[in-house]
């Protein structure tokens, strides 16, 4: 319907193409009019209708929705306030660790001091009398144990402490013994060699007698007596030289000096005096042909001012 009423409206007469331009220009308007109007009419057709919304009285209609689209085109239909979140402040409480006290104990280190041993020598030496005793201990009153005789070369070895005695023996040799020091003619130094103590001195001990049962000692001034029990020896075993002796460590003219006193007897009296740092001592022993009974110590008195060593 619609397009045959366009056609009829539209349609030109017949004696238009041969109108004048001015007779034309009413109709140009018209026709431009009527297809302004064709175009709407057109695009209102092919719309699809939507379908009819249920009625509500408290929801708006579509054309108020359309109004109030149209009224305020820029103003956002849903506006959306943004609270600031909450900050939330951690206070972080220092920790406390336990707090160790280093008690430092100082270490004593011990510290030896070295001491250089001495260095000792062997000296060599020329007998000088017709025959000297060479004997088992540094002293006259000790077993003999073989002579040396003049113009004999010997190997000296040790001197004893306090004393005027020297161990020797034969050059290369292994059997030393003591002779005094005034039988020889010495080539060196005395004091180079290796002192001995006299009690450190090495006796043969004898395997069959006790030592004596008793020994006392009494002072008197600078004099000491000692006396004790005689060894009964059974027969053939008398060494038949001197069967006593005391050896003394005391002190003469300030300075300690070795003294053994040898007897046949059971009694001897020694020289003490005072003025000595060291402690006088002594000890006893016996003589049979085998050696020599282990020594028994004497309980030494001592002089009034004598003082010990610290």
């Amino acid at each position: 319907m619609l397009r045959l009423w366009l056609q009829r409206v539209l349609a030109l007469p017949a004696n238009s193409r041969q109108s004048s331009p001015r007779a034309l220009r009413p109709e140009r308007s018209r026709i431009g009019f009527l297809g302004c109007v064709l175009v709407l009419v057109l695009a209102a057709c092919t719309t699809t209708p939507l379908p009819p919304a249920p009625v509500n009285p408290a929801t708006p209609s579509v054309a108020e929705q359309s109004m109030v689209l149209q009224v305020s085109p820029a103003t956002p239909l849903l506006s959306a306030t943004v609270q600031p979140s909450k900050t939330f402040t951690i206070t972080i409480s220092p920790s406390f660790s336990p707090t160790f006290t280093l008690t430092v104990t100082p270490s004593f280190t011990t510290t030896f001091t070295v001491t250089p041993l001495p260095t000792y020598v062997k000296l060599r030496g020329k007998v000088t009398i017709a025959q000297a005793v060479c004997h088992y201990g540094p002293g006259a009153p000790y077993l003999y144990k073989y002579g040396v005789y003049a113009g004999s070369n010997l190997e000296i070895l040790r001197r004893v402490e306090g004393g005027n005695y020297i161990e020797v023996q034969a050059i290369g040799g292994n059997n030393p013994c003591w002779v005094r020091m005034d039988y020889m003619d010495i080539r060196g130094d005395v004091n180079a060699l290796q002192p001995v103590h006299p009690f450190e001195v090495k006796l043969p001990i004898s395997p069959y007698y006790a030592p004596p049962t008793w020994v006392r000692a009494e002072r008197n001034g600078d004099e000491v007596r000692v006396e004790w029990a005689a060894l009964n020896l059974r027969a053939g075993d008398d060494s038949e030289q001197t069967p006593y002796i005391v050896e003394a460590w005391v002190c003469q003219s300030g300075q300690m000096v070795f003294q053994p006193a040898g007897t046949y007897l059971t009694q001897v009296t020694i020289r003490d005096e005072a003025g000595c740092a060291e402690p006088s001592r002594a000890r006893l022993i016996a003589a049979e042909k085998h050696g020599y009974t282990r020594p028994l110590v004497i309980e030494w008195p001592q002089p009034v001012l004598a003082t010990t060593l610290p």
